[in-house]
C-alpha cells in the first residue's frame, strides 16, 4: 500500500487546508471577515455585473446548491446584493455593492501575500510549473468534478 504522502488526492487536499488556513489568516490580520469562497464570488460578480448565481456557481467551480448560503452571507455583509433579472422574472442578477467595491481593493494585498506564503518554499520557476501543473491536471479532471468550471454565457 501507497504512503499518503505519494497520493495526489492526499496532498491536494492537504495543500487545500494550507492554503484555506493562509487565506482566512491573512485576510484576518487585514481585518476582514471573509472565506476564500466568498472572495472569489465577490470578484467574479464584479467582473460580470447581472450574473445569476447559477451562472456564478459555474464560474467559481462551485456547488449550485449550495452557492445561494455563500451569497446570503455576502449579501448579510452589504458586499453584494440580487436584483430582480430584466431577462428572467424568476431570476435574480447579482450585483457588486460600492461597500463591496471597496473591501475588494482594501483585501488585494492580503489576498496576494497568502498567495506567495502558499507557494513558499518554492523557487518562482518551481511555482510557476507548479501552476501549471495544477492548470493542467484540473482542466483535465474538471468534468469528473460534482462543480466543473464553466465559462460564461451572459
Amino acid at each position: 500500500m501507497k504512503d499518503n504522502n505519494d497520493m495526489p488526492g492526499h496532498l491536494a487536499r492537504r495543500f487545500q487546508q494550507i492554503s484555506v488556513a493562509v487565506f482566512l489568516a491573512e485576510v484576518e490580520d487585514a481585518g476582514f471577515d471573509l472565506t476564500p469562497v466568498q472572495y472569489a464570488a465577490l470578484a467574479t460578480i464584479k467582473a460580470n455585473p447581472g450574473l445569476d448565481q447559477v451562472t456564478l456557481a459555474g464560474l467559481i467551480a462551485y456547488d449550485r446548491t449550495t452557492i445561494t448560503g455563500v451569497i446570503d452571507r455576502l449579501v448579510q455583509k452589504g458586499l453584494a446584493e440580487r436584483r430582480p433579472s430584466s431577462r428572467d422574472r424568476r431570476a435574480r442578477e447579482l450585483e457588486i455593492t460600492d461597500e463591496g467595491r471597496r473591501t475588494l481593493r482594501k483585501i488585494t494585498p492580503a489576498v496576494e501575500s497568502a498567495q506567495r506564503i502558499m507557494l513558499r518554499g518554492l523557487s518562482a520557476k518551481e511555482g510557476e510549473e507548479l501552476m501549471r501543473l495544477l492548470r493542467k491536471a484540473i482542466a483535465a479532471g474538471n468534468e469528473l468534478s460534482r462543480a466543473p468550471l464553466r465559462n460564461a454565457q451572459l
